[in-house]
């Protein structure tokens, strides 16, 4: 037990060739050795985990190397490399900001500066996370840092540059370490569980791959902790168990339940991964993620894309085959738009529910978008006047005038608010065409005029009274007064009115893309109450978003915080600085 080392130290790199994942940026440390083109500043940047640290040390013993390698390596065997592995070096100074990052701490580093080195070429200053040291600190460091002596070297670490001063950038030389890729994660796991003679399934170790996030470090530790659970046999289900990691099967279930258009099944699948605990965001962010993966696989080109283990690669392959790219774009845009709302839900599982019954209906939608040019005839017998299809909307010949109050025959959708007369005896002669599926989104609302479809064609009667726009925002405003609950929905009805249109249309000009929606969400009981109001089943609605340059208003906490951060960036960082959340 006392001699046990995590794999994290244990498997740290020693040598630029055992640096995983950034070959392109140890060439260049290598080259810039044997060539002798040494910059005094150096900034090492990028996430946790990816050898920023490790390369400083390297790079600190390899230069001072009494007998470097021919390939820029060094030699670990002169005394300035012994006493580098054993901790005992005067060449070598590392410096943690973090918690030495005033000025004080800069003037004993200073002082320490000017001191040559006992043995060697180069004193190394190693400052990590350098970002934490204080505005005076760096002030006090700008001078030193520009004109050191020239046995002086300093390698800056930091996973945050972007809170690092200009003045320090522009005097450093800037690596940008990159997060290190799945294919050589996995790699290095393999050759680590083979040290440790541990067995580990391919998938089993991609999964900690992904779980590290890009992170060599966070890999080791995962290892171990696998490790450990499963006492040296890695395995796929072990490490989803250990880790509370989603099973793709879970994901494939809802894939079929969506292709086959089965509400119930992907519900029921749902509360299965509901019950053993895992989160609704994760969920939903997961399923994309495999919509994503699908999407990738439908091509070779983009095959290369897709990071999992084979035997799991060979099964999405096949899936991908049977489903099409729009259901996939369409499937990604709703599952990313329910992970941006998640948050600011009240009900989080009927949100997730929604989602995945809008996902259902998209195979259904696919099928009758190939049926929109093809509309049979009202009457095989009635002679009626011909209709054509014109990019993608039904063309109705002209009507004639009619009386204000009368009674009128139409083909469009009768509005639920009306009672229907009854239906007449069946008529062999008479065929009437399939009802078309549309969007959840789409009842009541009308399309624009381009993607406008005839979605029933009937005959029954409906009523048409006229009414000026005034009317019109009278009872848009009665119907605001009657809502209680939906705080949003009422303050977008107040500050957006309806402007009359030709045929009984009327246009809400609104300000954002959440306005336009919870119109569209609601235009289902918006529009049967203008039509009983009104007295008249042919009011349609479409809803637009106003030009960039019209003016924009706030109405929910998240646009009036943004607004005001707008005015006064000051806000933004303080919120960042102590990790604020809108509630």
């Amino acid at each position: 037990m006392d001699n046990y080392i995590v794999s994290a130290r244990k498997y740290r790199p020693s040598t630029f060739r055992s640096v995983v994942g950034q070959k392109s940026l140890t060439t260049t440390l290598k080259n810039a050795i044997q060539s002798n083109k040494l910059a005094h500043a150096y900034l090492f940047c990028g996430p946790r985990g990816v050898g920023k640290t490790s390369c400083a040390r390297i790079f600190a013993k390899t230069i001072n190397c009494l007998n470097p390698t021919a390939d820029g390596e060094a030699c670990n065997a002169c005394e300035s490399c012994r006493a580098f592995n054993e901790q005992r070096s005067y060449n070598i100074h590392e410096l943690d900001a973090a918690s030495n990052n005033s000025v004080d701490d800069i003037r004993t580093l200073i002082d320490q500066v000017r001191i040559p080195p006992p043995i060697g070429k180069y004193k190394v200053f190693i400052i990590d996370e350098v970002h934490m040291l204080t505005t005076a600190a760096f002030n006090a460091f700008l001078k030193t840092l520009e004109e050191p002596p020239h046995h002086a070297l300093f390698i800056l670490a930091t996973t945050e540059k972007h809170k690092v001063l200009p003045t320090i950038l522009s005097r450093c030389q800037i690596y940008d370490f990159s997060r290190i890729s799945i294919a050589d994660m996995v790699e290095h796991l393999q050759y680590v569980s083979l040290q440790e003679g541990v067995t580990a399934e391919p998938e089993a170790l991609n999964v900690i791959a992904q779980k590290a996030d890009g992170g060599m470090r966070d890999a080791l530790s995962i290892f171990d902790q696998v490790v450990s659970f499963t006492n040296g046999n890695i395995t796929y289900q072990a490490v989803i168990n250990n880790l509370n990691v989603l099973d793709y099967e879970y994901y494939f279930r809802l894939t079929d339940a969506i292709l086959s258009g089965n509400v119930r099944a992907s519900l029921l699948t749902l509360n299965e991964i509901l019950g053993k605990g895992f989160d609704g965001q994760n969920i939903i962010t997961g399923l994309a993620g495999h919509f994503r993966d699908l999407l990738v696989c439908r091509d070779e080109s983009t095959l290369a894309l897709f990071e999992v283990g084979a035997s799991i690669r060979e099964r999405y392959k096949e899936m991908a085959k049977h489903c099409p790219d729009q259901l996939l774009f369409k499937a990604i845009e709703l599952a990313n738009t329910c992970d941006l709302n998640y948050r600011a839900s009240r009900n989080k599982r009927l949100l997730l529910e929604l989602t995945l019954i809008q996902l259902c209906q998209l195979t259904q939608m696919a099928a009758d978008d190939k049926k929109k040019t093809q509309i049979e005839p009202i009457s095989a017998g009635a002679n009626p006047a011909p209709q054509t299809v014109s990019n993608g909307q039904l063309q109705q010949p002209p009507r004639a005038p009619q009386a204000a109050a009368a009674q009128v025959m139409s083909t469009r959708m009768p509005s639920s608010a009306l009672t229907p007369p009854p239906s007449p005896a069946p008529n062999p002669a008479r065929k009437t065409a399939r009802p078309m599926g549309i969007s959840m989104k789409e009842i009541g609302v009308e399309k624009p005029k381009q993607q406008t479809v005839q979605q029933t064609i009937t005959t029954e009667r409906e009523v048409v009274t006229p009414f000026d726009n005034d009317t019109l925002v009278r009872e848009w405003d009665s119907y605001a007064a009657t809502i209680d609950k939906k705080v949003y929905l009422k303050n977008t009805m107040i500050n957006c009115k309806p402007t009359l249109q030709e045929n009984y249309y009327f246009e809400v000009a609104v300000h954002n893309p959440g306005q336009q929606e919870e119109l569209i969400n609601n235009a289902i009981h918006i529009l049967p109450f203008l039509r009983q109001r009104l007295n008249n089943s042919r009011i349609q609605m479409r809803v637009r978003i106003v030009e960039e340059n019209e003016k924009q208003l706030a109405y929910t906490s998240t646009e009036k915080l943004a607004l005001l951060m707008k005015i006064n960036p000051t806000l933004g960082r303080l919120r960042d600085e102590f990790n604020l959340t809108l509630d």
